[in-house]
């Protein structure tokens, strides 16, 4: 089983990212995918997720408005549109699954089942 985030980059303020979180050996489908971020000197912390139930979506405060979370179960991947970006959207953002989670939680440090290697967003001002 592998998860893998993507799509990151440099971008400048005010622009926009769309980052992929794709598995193989998993079927995403039935499971709550999460994003977190860790920016540097800082603890992770829970982006957005998606649950299975309903596709249900949470997001943290400083991301409402500006970030979608979304599945594509036709080619089992979760993406991530981030637009408006701004400085303090910088980190490394990363991915996790947990299986048959009807909703989903923003904490970064429960047990999830798949956490996926992360990528790289930057921010310039």
């Amino acid at each position: 089983v592998q998860l893998q985030a993507s799509g990151g980059g440099l971008v400048q303020t005010g622009g926009s990212l769309r980052l992929f979180c794709t598995a193989s050996g998993v079927n995403l489908n039935n499971h709550a995918i999460m994003w977190f971020r860790q920016a540097p000197g800082k603890e992770r912390e829970g982006v957005s997720c998606i649950g299975v139930r309903n596709n249900r979506t949470r997001y943290a405060e400083s991301v409402k408005g500006r970030f979608i979370i979304s599945r594509d179960s036709a080619r089992n991947l979760a993406t991530l549109q981030m637009n408006s970006l701004r400085s303090e959207d910088t980190g490394i953002y990363y991915c996790a699954a947990d299986l048959g989670s009807a909703a989903c939680t923003l904490e970064p440090d429960l047990p999830y089942d798949h956490w996926g290697q992360g990528t790289q967003v930057t921010v310039s001002s």
